[in-house]
This record gives structure tokens, C-alpha cells and sequence, in this order.
């Protein structure tokens, strides 16, 4: 079994996963400033409740888009579990033929998103991950990472729509009856879920033009359920894509 972690803008998930099985998923607040010990603790804790040994893990991978908060969380791991925590980064066995002009810069979680799309679903594909930001990228037909788009998150950008207004206040992300909506705060959901909608429906139609072949498409992060059932084309939502990607690079590069 190992110990798979994605940190996030806003949230850090942990699952642990034994023989490619998912379980004991958790997720906490990303909190940069937190020493080893704080992560450390927590993570005892989390482990505690789920009735597992933390000496009984074979691994540990890691990816993030927080550094200051991947040092931390790996010698927290380090400190509970004995174990040197495996980051995804620049020299890692992918898979992935990264054509991006600079693969060095590339995100964690859109390589490990893009791994495990490629595993799981197959080539093409684009992968939508609706997080605190908003990330659509491509793998092609030939197993290769092409790039992509980021947007705001929808939370994000509602967020700074009601700071920067007057008037419009902050909103749940929930589906209003209809599109045409005649309040305010329904002509605001409108356009957080049907708004966000019709961005990934052009966006899929944009760069599958670009591409010249249709794609498999699959989303996850934590409105991707939310928003998918919305979009005019069909999108399996795995919430697990991450965790699964972390599997799959840990098993291509453990010694």
C-alpha cells in the first residue's frame, strides 16, 4: 500500500492505495506556513482514524502546485511513515511525450492528470480539471501532452466578482431552473454552472478543431460534477484521476 498525496490551491487529498484500489481518501486545508510538525501531526491523526499503521506503507508519492508547502508535507511523511516521499516532477518515467515548450515548468497536477488519462481512458483525450483554477488540457492521439488552457476557477472568479461589485453578492454553485434567470442570484448561478458549461463545450470544439479528431473527454476536481451534467458532450467525471495518476507514477518509478 501506498500513501498517494495531491496538493492543491485550496485542498490537500490523501489516499491511500493498495494494489491500484483507492481508500481512506481525506481531505484537508492547503495551509501554507505550517512547519513538519504541524503536517505531521495531522497526518498521524488522519491515519489514527482510518485504523492504519503508518509503518505500514511500501511508498509515498506526492505532486503540488504549492511549494512552499511540498518540503513540509514531505518531511512530514517522512517523519510519520519512514519513508523519502516520491514528487512528481522534471525526470520522472511518464509516458507522456511532453511537447510543450517548456516541460520543465509544467504543473504537477496536469502531468499526473494527463498520465492517468492516458492509462485510463486512452489517447485522445482532453482532461478538465475544475478546481481553484479551471485547466483544460490535451493528450493527442499519439500519447503526447500537447498543453492547454487555464481560466479562474469558478469559485475563484465568483469570489472576485462579489468583492469587486456593489451589488452582487457571494453564491453556492448550484443550477438554476433555466438559463434566463430573473434574480439576481440565479442569474449568477446561470453563469457560474451553464456559463462554465458553455466554456468547456467551445473550449472541447476549439481543440478538437485544432487537432483535427474527436477526444475522449473526462473531468474531475471538485465541481466537476456540478458542471459536466450541463455541457452539451458527454464527460466521465473521475473524481479519483489524480490519485490514480500518482499510482500509476509510482509504480513506473519505484526502485
Amino acid at each position: 500500500m501506498i500513501l498517494a498525496i495531491d496538493i492543491g490551491n485550496t485542498n490537500i487529498v490523501l489516499g491511500c492505495i493498495d494494489g491500484g484500489e483507492i481508500r481512506d481518501i481525506v481531505r484537508i486545508q492547503t495551509r501554507v506556513g505550517e512547519t513538519d510538525a504541524e503536517y505531521a501531526i495531522k497526518l498521524l491523526q488522519l491515519l489514527s482514524i482510518s485504523n492504519l499503521d503508518p509503518k505500514g506503507f511500501e511508498g509515498a508519492i506526492l505532486s503540488s502546485v504549492v511549494p512552499p508547502v511540498t518540503v513540509p508535507l514531505t518531511q512530514a511523511v517522512k517523519k510519520v511513515t519512514g519513508l523519502d516521499c516520491m514528487v512528481v516532477g522534471p525526470g520522472m518515467k511518464t509516458g507522456l511525450n511532453l511537447r510543450i515548450d517548456d516541460p520543465g515548468t509544467l504543473a504537477g497536477d496536469l502531468l499526473v492528470g494527463g498520465v492517468a488519462a492516458l492509462s485510463c481512458y486512452g489517447a485522445p483525450a482532453i482532461v478538465m480539471d475544475l478546481g481553484t483554477a479551471t485547466t483544460i488540457t490535451v493528450v493527442d492521439k499519439d500519447g503526447a501532452f500537447r498543453g492547454g488552457a487555464i481560466l479562474p476557477g469558478v469559485k475563484l472568479g465568483f469570489r472576485a466578482l462579489a468583492a469587486g461589485t456593489s451589488l452582487l453578492p457571494e453564491i453556492s454553485i448550484t443550477p438554476p431552473k433555466k438559463a434566463i434567470s430573473s434574480n439576481t442570484v440565479d442569474c449568477m448561478r446561470s453563469g457560474a454552472v451553464f456559463g462554465t458549461a458553455a466554456i468547456l463545450d467551445g473550449m472541447i470544439e476549439r481543440m478538437e478543431a485544432e487537432l483535427g479528431y474527436p477526444c475522449n473527454l473526462v473531468a474531475t476536481g471538485g465541481l466537476a460534477s456540478y458542471i459536466t451534467p450541463y455541457c452539451k458532450r458527454e464527460i466521465v467525471c473521475d473524481d479519483d484521476l489524480l490519485l490514480k495518476g500518482l499510482w500509476i507514477l509510482w509504480q513506473k518509478n519505484r526502485k
